[in-house]
């Protein structure tokens, strides 16, 4: 089927959840959490969870899992965590629940980060994948970070992604 076709059947609105792992952020200090929380209301989407975890692997895995058992997003926001520091846990922590890898998000994040930031794009671990019916992006913390994604890979085909997770 043709992405025309997906996108006729795609839901208008598409269940949302954010998670930020960050042992210091509050809910006043998530600049990322909170731009993605207003950017996805914003063009008409339901927040069905948003909290903030610490940067610990099983706690990660605990707040994934909890998340979408109880609330069932379509998509999942992960944000923080993913570069290479001794803290940098998010990665471990996510993509051993993937059922599937959605390997060109993380290749396309790297080169849109790379016209950015050039060749600090390389600290950078950013993956995408398919947990039961949701899909999960796991971003940077950093606010420019999570704007890139969201505007330019994640948004734009966010409609897409529910239909085919949710036939």
């Amino acid at each position: 089927m043709a992405k025309k076709d997906h996108l006729k059947q795609a839901p208008k609105t598409v269940k949302i959840g954010i998670i930020t792992v960050s042992t210091t952020r509050s809910t006043g200090e998530d600049k990322s959490g909170q731009w993605m929380k207003r950017q996805c209301e914003k063009e008409g989407h339901e927040i069905v969870d948003y909290r903030i975890v610490t940067d610990d692997r099983h706690q990660i895995t605990k707040a994934v899992s909890a998340s979408i058992d109880i609330h069932k997003p379509d998509i999942l926001l992960v944000n923080g965590g993913t570069g290479i520091g001794r803290t940098d846990v998010t990665i471990e922590a996510v993509s051993p629940l993937f059922v599937k890898e959605m390997t060109a998000f993380g290749t396309l994040f790297a080169k849109l980060s790379f016209h950015q930031i050039d060749s600090a794009a390389i600290l950078s671990r950013a993956t995408a994948g398919v947990i039961g019916d949701t899909a999960v992006f796991c971003l940077p913390g950093s606010l420019k970070a999570c704007k890139l994604a969201c505007i330019e890979l994640i948004l734009p085909e966010i409609a897409h992604v529910a239909a085919h997770l949710r036939n």
